[in-house]
């Protein structure tokens, strides 16, 4: 089943060293001697590690007379890239709408900014004295003023 061999190959890769492993097979081929020479860890370790990676199908061993040189199987690595990129692609759809409706809502924002700005306010008609502000003139209590003589008040 695909679903099980791509599980297994994920939790395969799920350790450091099997995926250390996986890079020096994408170079050349290797036996588990050539291999074991790389890490500070016996051939029955790097044995094991092996065991695991060939059980989820990324790598298989060949006979080379005495040699068994392992090497790596593209098909699930195949089968892993086409199940990321899937995903990859819907997460990618999925922003490009966001991006949309931030850009939607940048420009309704502006717009409403443009709007609702309120109007500058008129311009002051009475010359400024310089004596009291436009503030002062219009709240400033004016002095009773005396009555002048032939006024009747």
């Amino acid at each position: 089943m695909a679903v099980d061999q791509l599980s297994r190959a994920f939790v395969a890769l799920a350790d450091p060293t099997r995926r250390d492993i996986v890079a020096r097979l994408s170079v050349r081929d290797a036996t588990v001697g050539e291999l074991a020479e790389s890490y500070a860890m016996s051939m029955q370790a790097v044995s094991k590690h092996l065991k695991v990676l060939e059980e989820a199908g990324l790598v298989s061993r060949s006979r080379d007379a005495q040699r068994r040189p392992c090497h790596l199987e593209p098909q699930v690595f195949d089968l892993m890239t086409s199940w990321i990129e899937r995903y990859r692609r819907r997460a990618e759809a999925r922003f490009g709408r966001l991006d949309a409706v931030l850009a939607a809502m940048g420009d309704t924002d502006a717009t409403h900014a443009t709007n609702d700005a309120a109007p500058a306010p008129a311009p002051d008609p009475t010359p400024d004295t310089g004596a009291h502000s436009r503030t002062d003139r219009l709240t400033a209590p004016t002095a009773p003023t005396a009555p002048t003589e032939g006024d009747p008040s």
